[in-house]
């Protein structure tokens, strides 16, 4: 029983590093990395995502529809759950990492979706992601759901 314990004392936060820390790596390099390039399989983040945020305020109308399509949502979502298959496996030993991993790709999901559907709420909620699709500099602010690796990597930007 106390083993379980410490696995969630311990395992949980690190589970919420690790999910921010690829978070921070997967929006910054792969995404905008590799997605600005025009034959990459990433690119629609940077020529479909960003383009109609900006043209729409920060909304993407495509997380208004279920994520069965293939669009900005739908493959993240996708995205999402091969995550969470390749850390099922984990479960039986450290299961408390796999739930603060599982935890926050759930909050990251609910918080980007919400946040392309509702401005205001972004901007009071995730200021940082909302400065990362309207403000000058979109090669900033790569965190999503909480922007602690943005600080720590000095990647915060207010404009």
């Amino acid at each position: 029983m106390i083993t379980l314990i410490l696995h969630f004392l311990i395992g949980f936060p690190v589970g919420l590093l690790v999910e921010n820390t690829g978070e921070w790596f997967m929006h910054r390099y792969i995404l905008h990395g590799l997605g600005k390039k025009p034959d990459s399989i990433w690119n629609y983040h940077w020529s479909e995502h960003h383009r109609i945020c900006r043209q729409n305020g920060m909304i993407d109308p495509g997380y208004r529809e279920l994520p069965l399509h293939w669009n900005t949502q739908g493959k993240e979502l996708l995205f999402l759950l091969l995550v969470s298959l390749i850390h099922a496996p984990l479960i039986p030993w450290i299961p408390g990492y796999v739930s603060g991993i599982y935890f926050a790709l759930g909050l990251y999901y609910y918080k980007h979706r919400r946040a392309h559907l509702d401005p205001e709420w972004a901007k009071a909620h995730l200021p940082w992601h909302w400065k990362h699709h309207m403000g000058n500099n979109p090669d900033s602010n790569w965190c999503i759901t909480w922007n602690w690796l943005d600080h720590l990597m000095n990647t915060q930007h207010d404009e």
